[in-house]
């Protein structure tokens, strides 16, 4: 009957909530209807003008309330909110996750039960309007100030009794029900307690999760720092490689120079990233926060890469440096010996000159 039911009714409002009824056995707990938020829909019966409160969790309905016009929907706290129906013989409570949201589904629920209680009194109207004959006999139709002399005349002195003790029953069932709703209404301050409890567990959960997401992310921003603290390592193998081997210390001065600020920049950003994480471990901020964190140490870390690229650049420079002063000093070289040769020769020439000069004088 309930998916034939759904076929002829429409709905007119939705919302997300967390499902609770009321403990049938002691009457003051509240029991989970819904493991998670369930869509919780006022729906309209166009076929019998009824409005009905629906709500299914996977193949099963978890509310299945008419709504009457005696209905009331209280709001016990910020974000939970309560109605009786009288029919499933249950409480229905509802967790939202806003203030707003249970303020939306109050005011819906109070336009629906008006548009109910109207369309009853549309329809006794109707029956009376058909029925004349009745009207003597509804003793809920008249007040306690109201005599009807009709129904004396008619009736006689024995029916009088008989209507006034209907009428005595009525204000008794009446006094009845409003016992009743106080006596629950009392009760609801302390069980509406559980009902939040419920909303906080489900939230903590939540951020536990998140928190696990960031200390993995954390992990993975250590593991990245250990490898630039490695790269910066062998980078200043490097420099030390390229200082040892230049013969002249004047020579690349201001690459060496350079290399060094670089390298210090490098530590002061490295010694700033392990001091974030140490922060970060040390306190658990919220999921925001965490993301505008993690941004924040991505970029930073993109900077690193690009300070590293730059240092690579450098020491690339300088190797091309120290080969340029090595050819240099073998293109000097090389002309010092062709000059000692040709000193060589030229001195050589001057010995035979000397020899023939002595010759000469000798003749």
């Amino acid at each position: 009957m309930f998916p034939i039911h759904r076929e002829r009714e429409q709905p007119i409002f939705s919302a997300r909530a967390h499902v609770f009824q009321i403990d049938p056995a002691t009457k003051r707990n509240w029991l989970p209807a819904s493991k998670h938020a369930v869509t919780v829909s006022f729906f309209y019966d166009a076929s019998r003008s009824v409005y009905r409160i629906i709500s299914v969790g996977g193949t099963k309905a978890i509310i299945n309330s008419t709504i009457t016009p005696n209905m009331t929907f209280t709001k016990t706290s910020q974000k939970f909110g309560q109605w009786a129906d009288s029919r499933a013989n249950t409480v229905y409570g509802l967790g939202f996750s806003t203030e707003q949201q249970l303020q939306q589904f109050a005011e819906q629920f109070k336009e629906v039960k008006e548009t109910a209680r109207l369309a009853r009194e549309k329809s006794q109207e109707r029956f009376e309007l058909a029925n004349p004959a009745l009207n003597i006999a509804a003793p809920e139709e008249l007040s306690e100030e109201r005599h009807s002399p009709p129904l004396l005349t008619v009736n006689g002195p024995g029916e009088e009794k008989l209507f006034r003790s209907k009428s005595a029953e009525v204000e008794l069932t009446a006094e009845k029900e409003r016992v009743k709703k106080m006596l629950s209404e009392g009760s609801m301050c302390e069980i509406n307690l559980e009902a939040e409890l419920f909303t906080l567990q489900d939230s903590n959960s939540k951020l536990v999760d998140a928190l696990q997401e960031a200390n993995s992310s954390v992990e993975q921003w250590k593991k990245q720092l250990a490898e630039y603290q490695e790269e910066t390592d062998r980078l200043r193998d490097q420099v030390a490689e390229l200082e040892a081997q230049l013969g002249h210390p004047a020579a690349g001065q201001t690459a060496r120079e350079e290399l060094s600020r670089s390298l210090e920049e490098l530590e002061a950003l490295l010694s700033a990233k392990d001091q974030e994480i140490h922060n970060l471990q040390s306190r658990k901020p919220d999921v925001g926060e965490l993301e505008k964190e993690r941004e924040e140490a991505m970029q930073r870390l993109q900077d690193l890469e690009r300070l590293n690229g730059d240092l690579e650049e450098r020491v690339q420079s300088a190797e091309k440096t120290l080969a340029s002063s090595r050819e240099e000093q073998n293109q000097a070289e090389g002309e010092v010996r062709r000059i000692i040769d040709v000193l060589d020769v030229k001195i050589c020439d001057l010995n035979d000159l000397r020899t023939s000069l002595a010759k000469l004088i000798d003749k």
